[in-house]
């Protein structure tokens, strides 16, 4: 995914002269931006490992009429500049693409501090961002493409994990497959382990990459009043929208994603999925269990 977005980027950056990317330092070296940093040294910014500094370099460029692409890890940028993002962008009513690495625990064995299950959740706090979580690499370049040639606030999160099969990357949920006893809903980079979990039960299985805004009229179309929603980052984080949107009907649902406990382990992101539940096996008994 990483490499899709630097090639894409890249070609932005020629094409459409609004454009510009800032960087702290991550994927600014050989074989990553210096390319385009030496072609665009006007509109490639790298502020050196100063994260906050990064996102109001963004707002003072979008405050001109450019389009930033902001890019490092998603700890760095959604957590420890999210003052700047509040500030800085929301505040100021200028909008930025901002392009995260990292995802959950991708780098397993960077420790804690590469970790940002909260991301999403943390943006759901500032009104109108969209946020698109692929989960195959030919799912970025298009999203990434219409974010920066649009003008609304865009998240857009890469991770090193990803399905066998790309699906198509649209506003409304995709039915890969439809069953009479609940609806499963995985998002991004889930949903292959999702569908290996649910193999052999009567459920509808539904994809997305775009979580926010959540495809809230797709969902009720689906016809299910027991909902499970499998989600690549902290659990729970979609249960406020899903739950406002079936408000009007009873309704169960149940919500997998990334738990709370901080388990001072490194490992594996295999290993971390295990921990968290959202293996295969994890997921099948989660689910199991909500369904009897």
């Amino acid at each position: 995914m990483r490499d899709v977005f630097i090639a894409e980027t890249g070609r932005l950056l020629d094409e459409e002269p609004r454009t510009a990317l800032v960087l702290a330092d991550i994927s600014a070296g050989h074989g990553r931006f210096a390319d385009a940093a030496v072609k665009h040294p006007d509109r490639v910014v790298n502020v050196g490992i100063r994260e906050q500094l990064m996102v109001g370099v963004a707002g003072g460029l979008a405050l001109t009429g450019m389009r930033p692409v902001v890019h490092t890890y998603a700890p760095f940028l959604i957590e420890r500049a999210f003052e700047q993002v509040k500030l800085d962008l929301g505040h100021q009513g200028v909008s930025a693409v901002l392009v995260t690495v990292g995802a959950s625990y991708d780098w397993a064995e960077g420790g804690y501090t590469h970790f940002s299950p909260r991301d999403v959740a943390l943006l759901d706090t500032i009104p109108g961002w969209r946020v698109v979580v692929p989960g195959h690499p030919d799912e970025v370049a298009g999203p990434l493409r219409d974010a920066v040639l649009g003008d609304e606030p865009v998240y857009i999160r890469l991770s090193l994990r990803r399905n066998a099969t790309p699906q198509p990357v649209t506003d409304r949920l995709t039915v890969l497959r439809e069953g009479s006893r609940a609806a499963v809903v995985a998002v991004g980079p889930m949903l292959d382990n999702t569908l290996a979990a649910v193999e052999g039960l009567d459920v509808t299985v539904a994809y997305t990459a775009n979580v926010r805004p959540f495809d809230v009229t797709g969902l009720r179309m689906l016809g299910h009043d027991t909902i499970v929603v499998v989600e690549p980052y902290l659990a729970g984080t979609s249960d406020r929208v899903l739950r406002t949107a079936l408000a009007d009907r009873p309704h169960r649902l149940l919500s997998l994603g990334v738990t709370t406990a901080d388990l001072h382990a490194f490992g594996t992101p295999d290993d971390h999925d295990r921990w968290h539940g959202l293996d295969p096996a994890g997921i099948r008994a989660a689910v199991g269990d909500f369904l009897h």
